[in-house]
């Protein structure tokens, strides 16, 4: 088998990669180690940056079918704040849709705009040619032969990796994680709840552990819509090399949902807990080679405030794709990591340095409930912990924004990306 373009990982990052391409009439195949439709770790909630993207896929009509939510509902420290999307560039409005729902809809989405798919090829090996990737090896029942191994090759002309926050794929070509920035521990379940259509998505900045300690993080609560009476309920912390987290994340969701069982109508049973480590804010090295590049949360494109990456893997995704259809010969190992650190890295560069302060001890108990008496500054916080901010705004706080990250990225010894 061979192909122009081999997207490794069917993940919203892939998924939209194969789409761009396809509908620019590239030869292009979406494989993914797991048969769809898969489950995948995730908090599921779409903010205004993710419709975005999705809106631009032409899939505003199926997302307004489902859940519907119009900002954060931020509690802790004795207050709760409703703060709406900032809309302005983006959209006002936000969606939840689970990701075994979302990602088998972007990978069908592939598929119709003529991508070619393969499930259960799990990516393990590549075959250099030179300085370029010439084949890569697949382990999986698309095998032809009846070896023990049952592996087979697909040779491609560029290769885009797409396999999530461990990239198997991308440890081979050289990947590296950098921990000394700010990582996440994140776990999440689902479970009934009485208020599963609730408008708002809910964020508790004060989590607790068994002893009523603060912790360096935060919980969720995204409503997945009546139709599913869900929610999708789960807790993250913050950590660092120097300060590892030292928390059990599913019995931490457990009590987290323990406490707030009677507010939200929460059932009793959480099912399929699940959990993951989080490189974050582009703290990965060899991002690209000559004719290949990492996308998502492969390239580590999470964001440190509030751990989402949806919205990067699908930006990321159309980005290589207008790249590689724009520019067919680009030299990958030059001009990805200078893209993405074009794109993201003021931003990844000042919000891993806030996020690493969550992890100080002292500091959030000191400051958490000075920022959640001001709903002026936790509007700011939200637009900024989202990074809803786009280049088209001139508005102050965008400027402030903006001028905080050229001065973090000024100052860091090993730069997003690098």
């Amino acid at each position: 088998m061979s192909t122009d373009v081999l997207v490794v990982g069917a993940g919203p990052a892939g998924s939209a990669a194969a789409t761009w391409l396809a509908r620019a009439g590239v030869d292009v195949m979406l494989a993914d180690a797991a048969v769809f439709p898969r489950d995948k770790t995730c908090g599921d909630g779409l903010t205004p940056r993710a419709i975005h993207e999705l809106e631009k896929l032409g899939l505003r009509d199926w997302l307004r079918a489902h859940t519907v939510n119009q900002g954060l509902r931020a509690h802790g420290f004795g207050q709760t704040l409703h703060l709406p999307w900032p809309g302005g560039h983006l959209p006002d409005w936000g969606s939840a849709v689970s990701r075994t729902e979302l990602d088998d809809h972007l990978r069908t989405t592939a598929l119709k705009a003529g991508a070619v798919g393969l499930e259960d090829a799990r990516a393990v090996d590549v075959r250099m040619s030179g300085d370029r990737v010439e084949k890569v090896r697949f382990r999986g029942s698309q095998a032809r032969t009846s070896t023990t191994e049952n592996t087979f090759e697909i040779a491609c002309r560029r290769l885009i990796v797409a396999d999530g926050v461990r990239s198997p794929l991308g440890k081979v070509l050289g990947r590296e994680w950098h921990r000394d920035t700010v990582y996440g521990v994140a776990g999440r379940t689902y479970v009934t709840s009485t208020r599963a259509d609730d408008p708002w998505i809910s964020s508790h900045l004060e989590l607790r552990g068994e002893q009523d300690e603060i912790l360096s993080g935060y919980g969720w609560i995204f409503p997945l819509g009546k139709e599913s009476g869900e929610v999708n309920l789960g807790a993250g912390t913050l950590a660092t090399a120097k300060r590892p987290a030292d928390v059990a994340i599913k019995p931490l969701m457990a009590l987290y949902a323990d406490r707030l069982r009677e507010e939200f109508g929460l059932g009793t049973e959480l099912r399929m807990p699940t959990s993951a480590l989080l490189p974050m804010g582009g703290a990965v090295s060899h991002v690209a080679g000559r004719n290949w590049a990492l996308i998502g949360d492969a390239a580590g494109c999470v964001n440190p405030l509030n751990g989402e990456g949806i919205d990067y893997g699908l930006e990321t995704g159309r980005v290589v794709a207008e790249l590689l259809v724009g520019t067919p010969d680009a030299d990958l190992a030059v001009v990805w990591p200078a893209l993405l650190r074009a794109e993201y890295g003021e931003a990844f560069s000042i919000a891993r340095r806030l996020a690493g302060l969550v992890t100080v001890p002292r500091l959030l108990p000191a400051l958490g409930p000075v920022g959640m008496r001001s709903d002026l500054l936790m509007t700011l916080a939200l637009r900024w912990m989202g990074n809803l901010v786009t280049d088209e705004d001139r508005d102050r706080s965008a400027r402030i924004w903006r001028w905080a990250g050229r001065r973090s990225l000024a100052r860091d010894a090993r730069p997003p990306f690098s």
